[in-house]
């Protein structure tokens, strides 16, 4: 990826978290809520739905600008080493395996950013009273003994386990529509309109069948004092049953969905104007 490229997928992550977020807090702290311990109504409700927004909109631009920088150019660099590997494999089948691989490195890069920003997110959201600056500083003042990375990076591995899965099953699925659809029409790349019917489809697949590993990436992230996964799946299951692990696939469904629309439109519409732009210089030049 060429430095043009690297600012291209920079500037267009950016825009497309921010937005996202923006417009959609509201939907994630009623998710949030209903996948709380204690219910809805205990956690807050439908009052103070963009308490905890600071974080998120803090860590939207390089979260979502990290993810596509390195989704594009892993796309670009995995190709020729799969082709070259898996000769006699379909094209299609070299063009999802990159897609999957890059997305999940994509996102393994952003969640460096974003986990940190969800603890303290979900924290805000499921409190009464405290913002998101006394949140991360109640965090920063370790009180339960256990090291500011570890109260930071709660639930790392079971967001891993969550964004991977989701990561997989939403970027071959957009990929693969807008690829179809520009084949359907006879163009070269799909409109952003187009992109963002895609995504919000895709987002919507990947949202519900990824509800469970949400639910437990929440447990975790609330408790106050860190848990086996397996553990906490267990004791999650004996209280509550498994109908708790659907709790907030509503929600989430619908925020993933529209906000995948959004999302990936934003991406694409800032991606084609930025590309659009290079293109034009170069030809000046």
């Amino acid at each position: 990826m060429d430095s043009d490229g690297f600012l291209v997928s920079l500037l267009s992550g950016a825009a497309a978290g921010t937005s996202t977020d923006l417009v959609f807090f509201p939907i994630d702290t009623l998710k949030t809520r209903l996948q709380a311990k204690g219910g809805f109504f205990a956690n807050g409700g439908y009052h103070g739905v963009y308490r905890g927004l600071g974080s998120a909109v803090v860590a939207s631009a390089p979260g979502a600008s990290l993810f596509f920088v390195s989704y594009d150019f892993m796309k670009q660099e995995l190709k020729p080493y799969f082709r070259r590997y898996l000769p006699n494999a379909s094209e299609q089948f070299i063009e999802t395996s990159v897609q999957m691989c890059a997305s999940t490195i994509g996102e393994i890069s952003a969640c460096m950013v974003r986990v940190p920003s969800e603890v303290v997110k979900q924290r805000t959201q499921t409190h009464k009273t405290n913002s998101s600056w006394q949140t991360l500083k109640n965090l920063l003042k370790n009180e339960n003994g256990e090291g500011i990375r570890r109260n930071l990076y709660r639930g790392w591995s079971t967001t891993i386990l969550r964004e991977i899965p989701f990561t997989c099953i939403q970027f071959p699925i957009y990929e693969f529509l807008k690829k179809k659809w520009a084949q359907a029409t006879g163009v070269t790349r799909v409109a952003p309109w187009q992109g963002a019917i895609c995504g919000s489809f895709a987002g919507a697949v990947a949202a519900a069948v990824t509800t469970p590993l949400d639910v437990l990436k929440t447990r975790l992230m609330l408790n106050h004092r860190s848990v086996p996964i397996l553990k906490l799946a267990k004791t999650i299951y004996i209280e509550e049953g498994a109908k708790v692990y659907f709790s907030g696939i509503g929600p989430r469904t619908m925020w993933i969905s529209a906000g995948g629309a959004i999302f990936l439109g934003v991406y694409e519409t800032v991606h084609s104007l930025l590309t659009y732009k290079s293109d034009l210089n170069d030809r000046l030049l």
